[in-house]
């Protein structure tokens, strides 16, 4: 054999290795492998995913057709909704309102109306928004300026949700919709916590997802309702709340929620007047250029004639009410006349049996709660809010009122004493009348609740038999029926009707018979209760007012003519027509000018009227311990009267104090019949009667002065360990000191004081320092250079340390140079007088008195 090169080798098996690979059968043999291979790759490689349908995704779910088509998983509850292709990019309503909850989580209880707002339906890409609108503004669309109408306004997307499923022939998308309902996403419901609070304060713990869940579903072709527990919790808590709450870890919050189809009727707005009193839509008109651009729409009903020829007329839809099948049998028919009574206003605007009640069936199978019915419903609350809440819920953007309820708390027809009321707030507390979460409380009941303690223990002293208290009970009744259903028409409070009668005209009994004690059922007026039992008529009021019976006629009656209108409204200088709202708090030291716009007070000669009541409680206070001690009873009966009487004294101290500094304030327009000027200061005779009043009998030594056998039987009920958190003897020194010092803080207030000097210019003639002065003298000048009292001590050291803080406290910066100037006056003064003369006692507190003032006069200079 040849023997052959590497070369030659390497060539050669080369040749021979592809003639063997490309032979039939290795092609074969690699060909099938190639197809396993390819086999293997694409049986694990998944087949192209198929788009599940709607009906794929609700399989397992109940379908509720309505506005919007609701599917509920019957195994997990879990939710989706159906957005058709036409219902995006229109307008909708939503509205929210508490079931239940409880006073420990921020006021969020029964009945509480959370607001309206509009919002659209919006697709972007895969997802489903929910935008809320801003209805603020207005452009008028024929000025090119509302092509700029978007411009630096926010709207708010309150959901932007994926799209699960879509159907293309039914124009359907289908999206989960849990956490549209189940967080707060559509409606803020745990109150942000304050700045500054205690840490020991109650407080709500997280939303819990897992806990929280859909109670009830209802969906109707204009409306889609839910009803939804939140549960919020924490895993440990420093407050567990009040006996309201079962676990404070665990708190459930229930809240009913609505998206409603924009109405599409012929409802026509109606705009603002400030000389009458309405719930209003603020809108700013963005294409005015007047001083005051606002196009602000009343919140009024769709009320239509059905024959629009006719002066009197039956409405189409008349405003329907259910008194709740809760209500007590015996009250049923005072419910009813209170709501009916106003048709006596609406035949004036030209409508006949314009308001309706019914009775809810105990087999209703609707809820009170449920939107399409008006419903006046009551409760029994551990911790009542208020007495009385009338809100109404509207369109936004055109003010329509679209639904209503009136929630009555029973408390405040009972003996049941809310001593924090009436030991610490005087009833009058700034917080009365708060705007919380879009909603608004009226605290009517509650003082209604007070004077009818009050009238109790008239009535009681007086030896009256149950027959007048219970008359009592039913006309107040009547007038908190009146005054709440009211709010649901519109109309706002008006804290001048009491302006009206005379005390003279109150205590002629046939003049009053019959009336509206006042110009409007919407003040807050005390009981009219005579000191002279022989002159008392009527207690409160039994019809509606001469002003609700104008307004009605402003808000409802079908013009044919602006000029209509406008004619009608010029009647606001009538005195029965006197308005005057609370918006600006008179319950708070240094506010509200006006001192006709107040709570609690009767007739146009508000100083008499408040001497007389507190002469009439001193009256009662002589003979309590005798009247008021019940043989086989505790003295709680006694204590209880003890504080009422002396909460109508301080009550009436208030509405005196606000004369001084008080500028009487008027609406009318230019050029109107009849009108006056906007701000007239009140005389210096009444002025000089309202410090007098305060001297004699709020400020005197004598002030509070009651029987000293009566002290000793001021007890309350032991109730297993409610003395606790502190002693329980009396603190009737303290009691007298809050209701002076509640004085004072209006007197002496910044904005008093500053209106005192400005008003000056314009016709207050009772000076700074005259008035100073005299409040000085009120305060010192009967007992200075002798023996002080105990009630006189706290008061003048009270009333030093706050001369003391207009000149170096936290707030002085507040003060006009004026008052700091008559405040270091004054305590130079006090240092001069406060001598070393009478007792031990009185020496010390003199003494005491000039350290104060000696420190002060050194850190001011």
């Amino acid at each position: 054999m040849t023997s052959k090169s590497p070369k030659a080798l390497y060539i050669f098996s080369f040749f021979l290795s592809l003639s063997l690979l490309l032979s039939p059968s290795n092609v074969e043999a690699q060909r099938k492998r190639k197809d396993k291979k390819k086999d293997d790759v694409e049986a694990k490689t998944p087949a192209p995913k198929k788009d599940k349908s709607i009906a794929d995704l609700t399989k397992s779910s109940k379908k509720m057709d309505g506005l919007f088509t609701i599917y509920q998983d019957t195994i997990t509850g879990s939710l989706k909704m159906v957005i058709s292709k036409d219902q995006l990019d229109k307008e909708y309503i939503y509205f929210s309102q508490i079931a239940d909850g409880v006073m420990d989580a921020g006021r969020i209880i029964r009945g509480s109306y959370r607001g309206s707002k509009v919002f659209k339906v919006q697709k972007y890409f895969n997802k489903i928004e929910f935008i809320t609108q801003n209805t603020s503004f207005y452009f008028d669309p024929e000025n090119p300026l509302s092509k700029s109408k978007d411009a630096n306004m926010s709207e708010g997307n309150m959901a932007s949700i994926k799209i699960e499923a879509f159907d293309e022939d039914k124009g359907l998308y289908l999206i989960e919709a849990d956490d549209l309902f189940l967080a707060e996403t559509l409606s803020q419901i745990k109150s942000p916590s304050r700045p500054g609070s205690s840490p020991m304060s109650f407080k709500l713990g997280s939303l819990s997802k897992s806990k929280s869940k859909i109670l009830a579903i209802k969906n109707y072709p204009e409306n889609t309702n839910m009803e939804v527990e939140y549960v919020y919790s924490s895993p440990s808590i420093l407050n567990g709340g009040s006996n309201a709450v079962a676990d404070g870890r665990n708190v459930s919050i229930k809240v009913f929620h609505s998206l409603m189809e924009m109405p599409d009727n012929d409802y026509e707005v109606r705009f603002d007047d400030q000389r009458v009193g309405f719930f209003t839509e603020q809108i700013d008109d963005q294409t005015s250029t007047s001083s005051t651009p606002f196009r602000d729409l009343i919140h009024r009903w769709n009320l239509k004639k059905k024959d629009p020829n006719a002066e009197i007329s039956e409405p189409v839809k008349p405003i329907t009410w259910w008194i709740e099948n809760t209500t007590p049998y015996e009250w049923r028919e005072t419910i009813k006349e209170g709501v009916l009574q106003w048709n006596k206003a609406f035949e004036k605007a030209g409508f006949k049996n314009a308001m309706a009640v019914k009775v809810q069936p105990d087999d209703a199978d609707w809820d009170a709660g449920d939107i399409r019915y008006n419903v006046l419903r009551w409760v029994s609350s551990p911790d009542p809010a208020y007495g009385g809440y009338g809100p109404s819920f509207v369109n936004p953007k055109t003010g329509e009122i679209l639904g209503a309820d009136i929630m009555l708390e029973f408390v405040h027809f009972t003996n049941r004493v809310l001593y924090d009321k009436l030991y610490n707030n005087v009833g009058m507390e700034a917080d009365e009348e708060p705007i919380m979460n879009d909603m608004k409380f009226c605290s009517l009941g509650s003082e209604i609740h007070q004077e009818l303690m009050f009238a109790d223990a008239v009535v009681s002293a007086t030896g009256a038999d149950d027959f007048e208290m219970e008359k009592i009970r039913k006309q107040s009744m009547l007038a908190l029926i009146m005054h709440e259903v009211g709010h649901t028409l519109g109309l706002y409070h008006n804290m001048k009707a009491s302006q009206l009668f005379s005390p003279e005209q109150l205590e002629d009994p046939e003049f009053i018979k019959g009336k509206c004690l006042t110009a409007s059922v919407m003040d807050y007026a005390a009981l009219n209760i005579t000191r002279d039992r022989s002159k008392q008529g009527q207690y409160d009021d039994v019809s509606v007012g001469p002003y609700d019976i104008w307004a009605i006629r402003c808000g409802y009656t079908p013009f044919k003519t602006e000029a209509e209108r406008q004619a009608l409204l010029s009647e606001s200088t009538k005195p029965e027509h006197i308005f005057g709202n609370d918006a600006d708090d008179m319950r708070s030291p240094g506010k509200a000018i006006d001192p006709r716009v107040n709570t609690g007070d009767q007739s146009n000669d508000q100083i008499t009227w408040s001497v007389d009541r507190i002469g009439l409680a001193n009256d009662l206070m002589k003979t309590a311990k005798e009247n008021f001690s019940k043989e086989g009873e505790f003295y709680e009966e006694l204590r209880r009267v003890f504080y009422i009487l002396n909460a109508q004294k301080a009550g009436a101290a208030n509405t005196i104090s606000r004369f001084i500094g008080g500028v009487y304030v008027n609406r009318d327009l230019v050029g109107q019949e009849n009108a006056t000027q906007p701000y007239t200061p009140v005389s210096l005779e009444d002025q000089k009667r309202a410090m007098k009043a305060l001297s004699d009998h709020i400020f005197a030594p004598d002030a509070f002065d009651a029987p000293n056998d009566l002290y000793n039987y001021l007890a309350q009920e032991r109730r297993g360990f409610n003395f606790f958190r502190g002693p329980e003897d009396p603190k009737i020194h303290s009691m007298a000191l809050g209701y002076q010092t509640r004085v004072l803080d209006h007197l002496l207030h910044p904005n008093t004081l500053q209106r005192i000097t400005d008003s000056e210019l314009y016709g207050n003639a009772y000076s700074l320092s005259s008035f100073m002065t005299d409040l000085n003298d009120a305060i010192f000048k009967k007992d200075i250079y002798g023996n002080v009292n105990d009630f006189r001590q706290n008061l003048q050291l009270a009333y030093t340390n706050m001369l003391v803080d207009m000149l170096t406290g936290k707030d002085a910066e507040k003060y006009t140079y004026n008052a700091k100037s008559m405040a270091l006056y004054n305590l130079k003064t006090i240092r001069n007088m406060a001598g070393s003369t009478g007792n031990i006692a009185s020496k010390a507190h003199k003494q005491h008195l000039r350290t104060l003032i000696d420190n002060a006069i050194k850190e001011v200079k």
